[in-house]
């Protein structure tokens, strides 16, 4: 039995992992849960997997989930909470499933506290790529990957050195708006936040799915597998694949490419971040090749789509620049939700941030902070 806590278990990544549990019932228990503010869902969830100990943002609304629960489970709140859930003894892995920044703390102190994690918020690895990498290899934990993405590259590479890959290869869907015919450049500052949110393969949270609609999400991915693979930026690459099917591939020095497939699910990369290195029996992705018929690829169209570029940049540059890339990210994603800008101005505000700062190389966690800090100051005005 495989002890595990799961941050932000009330949005898309977290309530596909309590399927997964469910799933796997013999094999995995659920012995923390935190949520943000979705009191309800994290109600019913501690009431079907009687979790240890469960946190939520509000202290008010902790006080309510205490007064339903009683004495069984213990009701924590706030920062504090995602810390002491991060680092129970049981504890075996955290599933860092937090939208946004909130995440990079509770990471480190699991990380510190000797607990492998899983990875689905990518902002941990944009942010503090450097540092998470480096306290992992000290305490001797495994970072593993929830994204599909990386899940796929993971599986590819299978243990195999940096030195015989010739390049990663992360897939893309291309978003909502990835025809020239239908969505021209021009016709960028007509779409609306209801059309960008109907992605055409997966079912995700708000801001994942806007990330995919600018593809500013792949340029987060590939900064991540920088980090996560250990290889450098110019050995990441980017390829629109339509259909979803090919999570992603690697590329080896002797020209052969291994990829990972199957129908999206991201139910798929969370069993198996959650089993490793075993492999669990679960019927709940189907794949049928000849249902699929065909499997299409092309090039990211970054005249379109600048935000892989500017990923591309951060990356090589490093230093602070990833931070403000993703803290720019965030406050434009939102400002474009609340209708305050339109659907091309995410990718200039992020532009402007980036250019206006000023860059600290090899920064310490609290220079990573202040500079995300700044940047969301910055991005806002």
């Amino acid at each position: 039995m495989k002890n595990v806590v799961l941050l932000g278990s009330t949005g898309s990544i977290g309530t596909s992992t309590v399927k997964v549990a469910e799933d796997l019932a013999g094999q995995i228990r659920l012995i923390g849960l935190a949520a943000g503010g979705n009191a309800d869902l994290l109600l019913e969830q501690t009431r079907q997997h009687q979790p240890d100990v469960v946190s939520i943002n509000d202290p008010a609304k902790a006080k309510e989930l205490q007064a339903k629960l009683g004495g069984a489970t213990k009701v924590l709140c706030g920062n504090e909470g995602l810390l002491t859930l991060a680092t129970l003894p049981e504890a075996d892995i955290v599933l860092i499933a937090i939208v946004g920044t909130a995440g990079l703390q509770p990471a480190l102190a699991a990380i510190r506290a000797g607990k492998d994690i899983a990875v689905a918020s990518k902002e941990i690895l944009v942010m503090a790529g450097e540092i998470v990498m480096s306290e992992a290899r000290k305490h001797g934990v495994k970072v593993l990957a929830v994204d599909s993405e990386h899940s796929a590259i993971f599986q590819c590479l299978d243990g195999k050195p940096t030195d015989s890959v010739r390049k990663l290869i992360l897939t893309a869907s291309g978003g909502p708006f990835r025809s020239q015919t239908d969505w021209p450049k021009e016709k960028f500052s007509e779409i609306t936040v209801e059309r960008a949110l109907k992605h055409p393969s997966w079912v995700m949270g708000r801001k994942i799915t806007i990330d995919s609609a600018t593809l500013f999400n792949k340029g987060l991915e590939m900064i991540e597998a920088r980090w996560l693979f250990d290889i450098e930026m110019a050995r990441v690459g980017v390829v629109v694949h339509p259909q979803s099917i090919v999570h992603s591939m690697v590329e080896f020095v002797d020209g052969s490419i291994i990829a990972q497939l199957s129908t999206p699910d991201m139910c798929l990369p969370i069993q198996y971040a959650l089993t490793y290195p075993a492999r669990a029996a679960s019927d709940r992705v189907q794949t049928n090749f000849p249902k699929l018929s065909t499997l299409t690829f092309e090039e990211p169209d970054v005249e379109r789509f600048p935000a892989i570029e500017l990923a591309r940049r951060a990356g090589e540059i490093g230093g602070t620049l990833p931070a403000v890339l993703n803290a720019a990210n965030e406050v434009a994603v939102e400002a474009f939700v609340n209708r305050k800008i339109n659907f091309p101005q995410i990718t200039a505000t992020v532009r402007r941030t980036m250019d206006a700062h000023r860059i600290v190389a090899q920064p310490t966690l609290e220079q990573i902070l202040a500079a995300d800090a700044w940047a969301r100051v910055e991005a806002a005005r």
